[in-house]
């Protein structure tokens, strides 16, 4: 080939010349040759290299073959018990079985164990022992290498293995761990191996591992801690993989309580804030809420080293529960997962934990049981509160309806004891920088964190804080010492600073605000009036009366404007506790007059402010309606707010019984006496629309009106008569219920509203059955109840299940207090929902409800019927205009004056004033608002022959002198201008009979 192409390339060399495309397709043979060759090379080598790998695998396997049998037979003729087994024999047979160690082998593995503890029992036999090896010259090294291996794969084999295969590990593990070998382990993942050990055996509702297992695991996870002498590295290593295992330390405590004084060692190294941060990161949310269980469980289960710890066991929790604070929502978002405790959480939640979140909570609950609120608080439990000889109560008022039977409550209360403590009120002298002072404030910190953190088990917390009748009424007494003067003003100065002794002191208020609100809330009138349960009457009085200013304070002072944050939820808090005292009060009055009212606050400046749209007045209409003294223009301001709807004016005409018009012009006179006329009818019992409570006789829905098959319809229609009423000023005498009112007001949707608390305006026999079972000592399933109501519905026994399948579940000690609730609040809202609902809808329809947000229960009953006092007639004589003749001094109207006041009783005088103005009660502010003014006009003649005063018609009526005697015609009235037209009788007998007759025949215009 070579000579050819050297021939070819040569000129003149034609005669040896091939074609070109021949000369392509020879080398591409050549090509294909080469790569023929080349291919058969490989294919050979390949050939080759796979033969030496099967070759090597079946050698492999010949071998491993080999070994197992020979580990086989080696422990089959050492079972047999025909020839005993050294420790170098185990030692030779171990190191075959680890070089040959797969999945298949886990038998082997474990028999190599078992034969390894085996020699450690025979007793006066070293060299049989295993570990004797360890002293070989020649063996020591290859030993304690085999060793290490043998401890890690039985490491490895723990979190896969059956749970009754788990305790020979653990024992083989803690019977070898003395060794110094546990920094092999470690850097391999000892930690993390025993976590997925005991994660999977106790993250759930009952344990999976033995009793031994556990002991031999926890004290493994101990040994290098211990060995390490509780070194940093090494806490760290098992806070984050061992006490952050789901309620570890409640199955220890059950099972293996030795702890090794391992509180306080967690409790210093947690102090140090960067290695608190630093564990919580590493942990996020789920783990971290797990390893604060379980600090608190050790901490419940060493009361003296908590003692002993207490301030930096509480910055330790504090820290844990402000990290996971961060990640707490209010609302569900892309960005949030639900946590059973946390509730909305912004971090990974590991729902594996789920299961084992019942235990985890019931570890929680020791920081608010009794053994840990009585350590952490001992500074405020053991100061004693001062006793003096009971004195005589002071009088309190009782002109209003719902006032207390105070004469028979505080005898009550005084009786229960020969002495008791003082009345506690603000005094001040103790330093605010003091430790005690310090230290409290930090664990009322630790407890607020706790209610906004675990927001899922909130009432839970406040339930267990309020467990203790004396911590409340000491907390309050602990802050009425802080300060120079105690009270008010130190807490006002904490706003306006931000320090972190002011956050501080404000997180104090703010824990003893939410803990007695809970407190009030859950107690029933017996316990808060009469037992007087944690505070005393005067107490409650002093702390409204602090609330009240403090609020108020926060409002007018333009603090709430700006507020956020900490700020605002302090005042959430305040505010929300002086609700449920001012609730209470109106509802059952314990405070003086004028307790709640702000005398420094002038009615016309505020709404003055209202009128520029300042946000302070605002605000305080808001939240604080009742500091606005009503007596004087706040009813009148009310009435001359703007509205959207049924301002147009409504004309009447009467119809006598004999069919004809009755005479007269509407001056909203007349139509005032139809709406008096229409509601009086439809409120009337007998219609089926409204029932009355028992006892007191007071309105509310009927459960029954579906007996009328348009019945949501007229509810509809009484709420907007009613609501045209209050629009107009118009008082009607119909007496709600409380509870009925509070709803028309919106009041049960608020979060401090209780149906209990209610029910006694309804039925108060009914009531006390309820509270009866709540203080029932025995077994409560005796009494045969269920979770359901009978009632007779018109001859039929109906049951209502309080709740799905409620008829076949038993009442319980365990669920009475929910039945109590759940019944109250079935025959105070379930069974007049849709009523109260049509009935507030036409009401609302009329009246904006931000109108009525500024009247408590009792002063909205006041808007709608007046007040139940007299008639004040020195009030009706001083406001009254004259005409035709008539005058102050004028002897008829002197007579008039006279017969009102000694003649008439109040229901005449009641029906005078119906007579004159249509309506049975006077104005709420006094007859100088009643418009037109109340006015009584001398006549001559009959009203059909009446064209009005003329100058002899005055002066004849001025003077006494008659056309002729008057003495046949009756007095008359228009309604409309609340006039009394009166002729000008000469004897006071006259007068007296004819007026009598008038007002009790209910005549209109007509009759003269």
């Amino acid at each position: 080939l070579l000579y050819h192409d050297v021939n070819s390339s040569l000129p003149g060399c034609t005669m040896f010349s091939v074609p070109q495309s021949s000369k392509s397709e020879f080398l591409d043979k050549a090509r294909q040759a080469r790569e023929e060759r080349k291919g058969l090379k490989e294919k050979e080598k390949s050939a080759i290299h796979i033969q030496a790998l099967v070759r090597s695998f079946l050698c492999r396997c010949r071998l491993q073959k080999e070994i197992r049998k020979e580990v086989d037979d080696y422990f089959q003729v050492s079972e047999t018990g025909t020839s005993k087994r050294n420790a170098l024999s185990i030692f030779k047979i171990a190191r075959k079985l680890l070089f040959i160690y797969r999945q298949e082998d886990k038998m082997r593995f474990e028999k190599l164990c078992r034969a390894i503890l085996s020699s450690m029992e025979v007793e006066n036999e070293p060299k049989v022992w295993y570990v004797s090896l360890a002293l070989s010259k020649d063996l020591t090294i290859a030993w304690l290498k085999q060793i290490k291996d043998v401890l890690w794969t039985c490491c490895s084999l723990l979190k896969n293995l059956k749970v009754s295969i788990h305790c020979f590990y653990s024992k083989y593990l803690h019977f070898f761990t003395f060794l110094n070998i546990m920094g092999h382990l470690n850097q391999k993942g000892f930690y993390s191996m025993l976590q997925i050990l005991l994660t999977n055996g106790l993250a759930r509702s009952k344990p999976s591992l033995s009793k031994g297992t556990l002991t031999a695991v926890f004290t493994l996870s101990l040994r290098p801690v211990i060995a390490a002498h509780f070194s940093d590295n090494l806490l760290r290593s098992f806070l984050l993989h061992i006490m952050s295992v789901p309620a570890v330390v409640y199955h220890l405590s059950v099972l293996t309580p030795e702890t090794h004084d391992l509180l306080r060692k967690f409790i210093l190294f947690l102090s140090r804030e960067e290695q608190c941060l630093d564990i919580c990161v590493c942990l996020e949310g789920s783990h971290t809420l797990c390893l604060l269980g379980n600090l608190i469980h050790l901490g419940y289960l060493n009361e003296k080293v908590l003692e002993e710890e207490a301030n930096h066991f509480v910055k330790d929790l504090t820290d844990m529960l402000s990290y996971c604070q961060r990640y707490v929502s209010q609302k569900k978002s892309n960005l949030t997962h639900w946590h059973p405790v946390l509730g909305w959480f912004s971090q990974t939640v590991d729902y594996g934990l789920n299961e084992s979140m019942p235990l985890v909570t019931k570890q929680l609950q020791n920081l608010w049981g009794v053994s840990i609120i009585r350590t952490l608080f001992n500074d405020v439990l053991s100061k004693k509160l001062e006793s003096q000889e009971p004195t005589p109560p002071p009088p309190q008022p009782s002109t209003s309806q719902n006032n207390l039977p105070v004469k028979n409550l505080f005898k009550r209360a005084f009786q229960k004891s020969a002495s008791v403590r003082n009345i506690l009120k603000p005094v001040g002298g103790k330093r605010v920088d003091s430790a005690e002072v310090q230290k409290v404030c930090s664990i009322c910190v630790l407890y607020q964190t706790a209610l906004s953190t675990l927001t899922q088990i909130r009432l839970q917390i406040l339930t267990g804080l309020t467990h203790l009748d004396d911590l409340l009424p000491k907390l309050w007494a602990f802050i009425c010492e802080l300060g120079p003067q105690g009270g008010l003003k130190l807490f006002m100065e904490c706003l306006n600073n931000d320090t972190d002794e002011s956050k501080q002191l404000l997180a104090m208020l703010m824990l003893f605000c939410d803990c007695s609100r809970h407190l009030i809330t859950i107690l029933d009138d017996i316990e808060v009036y009469e037992e007087q349960t944690s505070f005393k009457i005067e107490e409650l009085i002093t702390i409204s009366s602090f609330l009240n200013t403090f609020v108020y304070k926060m409002i007018w002072d333009g603090i709430l404007e700006n507020a956020k944050g900490e700020k605002l939820e302090l005042f959430h808090s305040v505010h929300g506790w002086l609700m449920v005292l001012y609730e209470r009060d109106c509802r059952r009055r314990f405070t003086p007059d004028d307790h709640w009212l702000r005398k420094d606050l002038k009615p016309s400046l505020l709404f003055q402010e209202l009128e520029k749209g300042k946000k302070r007045a605002q605000l305080l209409l808001q939240y604080i309606p009742h500091v606005i003294p009503h007596k004087n223009d706040g009813y009148d301001q009310l009435r001359r707010l703007p509205v959207n709807s049924i301002k147009g004016v409504i004309r009447v005409k009467f119809v006598n019984d004999l069919g004809v018009d009755e005479a007269g012009i509407d001056q909203d006179g007349v139509f005032k006496e139809f709406l008096e006329e229409i509601i009086k009818k439809v409120f009337n019992p007998a219609l089926n629309l409204f029932k009355t409570t028992s006892g007191n006789e007071r309105l509310y829905p009927s459960p029954t009106s579906y007996i009328h098959e348009n019945h949501l319809q007229l509810f509809e229609f009484v709420g907007k008569m009613l609501g045209k009423a209050v629009y107009e000023g118009i008082v009607v005498d119909v007496p709600f219920a409380s509870f009925f009112l509070s709803q028309v007001l919106g009041h049960h949707h608020s979060t401090f509203y209780s149906s209990i608390d209610e029910l006694p305006s309804l039925d108060s026999e009914f009531y006390k059955n309820l509270t009866s079972i709540k203080r029932y000592d025995g077994d409560v399933g005796d009494l045969g109840l269920t979770l359901s109501y009978d009632e007779d519905v018109m001859g039929q026994l109906v049951c209502h299940e309080l709740i799905p399948g409620g008829k076949t579940m038993p009442v319980t000690n365990e669920n009475k207090i929910s039945y109590i609730h759940l019944m109250a609040h079935f025959r105070m809202h379930t069974q007049i929902k849709e009523q109260t609902a049509a009935f507030i809808r036409g009401f609302r329809s009329i009246i904006n409800p931000e109108w009525l947000h500024m009247f408590s229960t009792p002063e909205v009953q006041r808007l709608v019927s007046g007040d139940n006092a007299e008639i004040d007639l020195d009030d009706l004589k001083k406001h009254t205009v004259y005409y035709g003749g008539f005058h102050s001094s004028h002897r008829v109207i002197i007579w008039l004056w006279d017969i009102l006041s000694s003649d008439f009783n109040a229901e005449e005088r009641a029906m005078f004033l119906k007579f004159v103005t249509s309506c049975s009660r006077p104005p709420l502010l006094g007859f100088a608002y009643l418009k037109p003014p109340f006015s009584i006009r001398c006549v001559e003649v009959s009203d059909d022959q009446d064209t009005g005063d003329t100058l002899g018609s005055v002066l004849r009526g001025f003077f006494t002198i008659r056309k002729k005697e008057p003495g046949g015609r009756l007095p008359t009235s228009s309604t409309c201008f609340n006039l009394l037209k009166l002729p000008n009788y000469s004897k006071k007998s006259i007068l007296r009979d004819k007026l009598r007759y008038a007002i009790s025949m209910n005549t209109g215009f007509e009759l003269s």
